[in-house]
């Protein structure tokens, strides 16, 4: 009886789980693929429960119960800016997990051939993905050092030490009886997440938690093999594939590739910019900044990082309600690529309820710029400098921006002149038509919604 109802209940679960990820592609449909992601979890556990002899509940009891305890109030009360910190912890708690349960199925069975190559794959891949999602949350949430940090030979020495864990998990396939090796592999597979995040500067960090994800996911599905749970297969395999799809999809953002993303060291402050002398800008107060976006007629606003740092967005919808009561149309450019993980943007701004309709993504909007009034930049740097596609030199030549120099006026709030994450230079702040913004988003937004009401009033 409970053969069929936990075969049944998989079938159910599993395609909760194909459309949380249709649904969650979509702005206006991802309430309800969250819900339907959480609804297959659920079902899934209570299917496991089903199929499985349970040694003892009281265990299951208090696992729910710890876990209840920190996922909640670390649900309700964690910030929407701290959202890429929270997403790299989950996918270390995720990968940690999976590891763990391929180290108690290795010395509880010491299996050969296809099963213990599967759970070798599953430690390798969690333990990895353990290490490098915590290293991945300490440069997010600079803890850490945002910057590469490189050292001679680095690659080497990585690849080397992977090289290593990858020949011993082989060998413990064909010898698992050669225990003694495994804190090896395990002490390998950890250290290697360690290096491979280190060189990684923050502006890649969207394909790093993408990159990461896949590798969670991956030894999930390699976790159903070891353990023929055919749900965890495919659960795993959508988890790897999609992420994995979306790195795919941040790189292209970038003009990058995965091996320019591991090993490229992108995000050190480059001496030429060290270098420059100071080029004069132009800048302007409040008031007159006030009265551009109070004349004009259309306004794309482009958020970045330095929105989420200022916790700016509701301030945003503010500006945003204003200017559309005033008969301005105002529309927001997302970069794929914006802020410290896929959507950042898009999380934030759907918090402070900026209609969906409003989200434009680059490739949609980048034509209608030449036509925009203004351009209003919010803490954004990398992802709008003309170098990608003026100097062939650049480190980010190639990289595909939001064209916000071909509008008529450029306005930037900054809080200084600080290169982005690509450590060079913006020409765009040195351009006639734009204005920088200096100060703090929150508060010089808040100043131009206080502006513009009085001069409406």
């Amino acid at each position: 009886m409970n053969f069929g109802v936990y075969q049944a209940l998989y079938i159910v679960a599993a395609g909760c789980f194909i459309l949380a990820l249709k649904w969650m592609s979509a702005p206006a449909t991802s309430r309800r693929g969250v819900i339907s992601g959480e609804v297959g979890m659920l079902l899934a556990v209570v299917a496991t429960l089903l199929r499985h002899e349970v040694v003892n509940y009281e265990w299951i009891a208090a696992g729910l119960i710890i876990g209840s305890a920190i996922g909640v109030p670390l649900a309700m009360l964690m910030p929407m800016t701290h959202v890429p910190q929270r997403t790299a912890i989950s996918q270390a708690c995720g990968a940690l997990a999976s590891a763990l349960i391929g180290t108690a199925e290795y010395y509880r069975q010491k299996p050969h051939g296809f099963t213990m190559g599967a759970l070798a794959l599953e430690m390798l891949l969690g333990f990895l993905t353990t290490t490098a999602s915590l290293m991945a949350f300490g440069k997010l949430h600079e803890v850490l050092p945002s910057r590469p940090i490189t050292f001679k030979g680095q690659n080497i020495v990585n690849l080397g030490m992977l090289g290593i864990a990858a020949v011993i998990g082989g060998y413990l396939v064909f010898h698992p009886e050669a225990s003694y090796l495994f804190p090896i592999f395990v002490a390998l597979a950890l250290t290697f997440g360690v290096l491979m995040i280190i060189p990684i500067g923050g502006a890649d960090m969207p394909t790093v938690i993408a990159l990461l994800n896949s590798y969670a996911g991956l030894s999930a599905c390699a976790m159903g093999f070891a353990l023929d749970n055919k749900l965890l297969i495919i659960a795993g395999a959508l988890d790897g594939s999609s992420g994995f799809i979306l790195s795919i999809i941040m790189c292209r953002a970038m003009n990058r590739s995965f091996t320019n993303v591991l090993f490229g060291g992108f995000g050190q402050l480059q001496a030429s910019v060290a270098g420059q002398e100071a080029r004069p800008v132009r800048s302007a107060s409040p008031e007159e900044a006030a009265g551009i976006l109070g004349d004009a007629r259309t306004v794309v606003i482009i958020p970045g990082y330095g929105m989420a740092v200022a916790q700016a967005q509701h301030k945003i919808r503010e500006l945003h309600d204003l200017l559309t009561k005033r008969g301005v149309e105002v529309r927001f450019a997302i970069h794929p690529v914006a802020g410290r993980m896929p959507g950042h943007m898009n999380v934030l701004l759907a918090e402070a309820d900026v209609p969906y309709d409003k989200l434009i993504e680059m490739d949609d909007i980048n034509s209608d710029m030449g036509m925009t009034d203004v351009a209003l930049i919010v803490g954004a740097n990398d992802i709008v400098n003309p170098a990608a596609q003026n100097d062939p030199g650049s480190p980010i030549a190639g990289m595909p921006i939001l064209d916000a120099y071909k509008s008529r006026t450029v306005m930037i709030i900054k809080r200084g002149m600080s290169a982005g994450f690509a450590g060079i230079d913006n020409e765009l702040y040195y351009m006639d038509k734009t204005l920088m913004l200096f100060g703090d988003a929150k508060t010089f937004v808040a100043s131009l919604v206080k502006e513009i009401s009085a001069n409406h009033d």
